[in-house]
């Protein structure tokens, strides 16, 4: 399992704060900001391998099923 950031989300949020910079703001007024959306994968492949039972709810949730 993996739960982490979105990647091309964040992606998208630096080239809008690089666009704020090369358009005059100056970085110190670019407040400080976290990642808000996060993505959740499963490998049944390998939690069968390892003996998990993963609940058909947790799956059902996860954005990438990796069988």
């Amino acid at each position: 399992m993996s739960y982490g950031p979105n990647w091309p989300s964040m992606w998208r949020r630096a080239a809008d704060l690089v666009d704020k910079i090369l358009r005059g703001t100056k970085p110190s007024d670019i407040p400080v900001e976290q990642p808000t959306k996060f993505d959740l994968a499963i490998n049944t492949t390998t939690a069968k391998l390892l003996g998990l039972d993963i609940p058909v709810k947790l799956l059902a949730l996860a954005d990438e099923v990796i069988e």
